[in-house]
């Protein structure tokens, strides 16, 4: 099982955390922002005091937080990811955010060395309650391959759909499509 850091434990993302602790994930959770919910901690979660101490122990770093401002804050702020990403480290944004500023997001994280996927998901609080998210996957395929443990943990529609980015456009078409219908 792999070590993950996970950023961002509200609506969505509390029950996703749960689901990898389920599947036997160790999580690294930050308190930069506040405490991290009890339920994860007494689940076995370690609690660091920001994303780069997160970053710095964990092999999969999961952001799910709530616009693009804050993911850029999380990864590139103070005591940011980035600052604690290296060569075999993978960043999966999993939030809905700009599809251009997650191109910028992942060039900046590969020049620190690690990977960087974004997989916004679709399925709404209870599928995340019952790791049954729709995920959309942009990124390198063998990055998308490593990642496989961790997104089925948490999804059962996962589907790699290109670049960078493509995971973002794929999610606002999607979100389009369900406005028309």
């Amino acid at each position: 099982m792999a070590n993950i850091g996970f950023i961002g434990t509200g609506i969505m993302g509390l029950p996703m955390a749960h689901n990898l602790q389920k599947a036997g994930h160790r999580l690294f959770l930050s308190r930069h922002f506040s405490a991290p919910p009890a339920s994860l901690v007494e689940g076995g979660a370690t609690v660091l005091s920001n994303p780069r101490e997160v970053a710095q122990e964990a092999e999969f770093i999961i952001v799910m937080l709530p616009d693009t401002p804050q993911v850029n804050e999380v990864l590139f702020g103070d005591d940011g990811v980035s600052e604690g990403t290296a060569a075999g480290k993978v960043v999966i944004d999993m939030s809905s955010i700009s599809p251009s500023a997650t191109k910028l997001f992942a060039e900046k994280i590969n020049a620190t060395g690690a990977q960087y996927l974004d997989a916004p998901v679709s399925g709404g609080e209870q599928g995340a309650i019952d790791a049954a998210l729709s995920i959309m996957v942009g990124g390198d395929a063998a990055d998308f391959d490593a990642a496989q443990d961790v997104l089925t943990a948490v999804g059962k529609t996962i589907v790699h759909v290109g670049p960078s980015g493509s995971g973002q456009t794929v999610k606002a078409a999607n979100q389009l499509i369900v406005a028309v219908n």
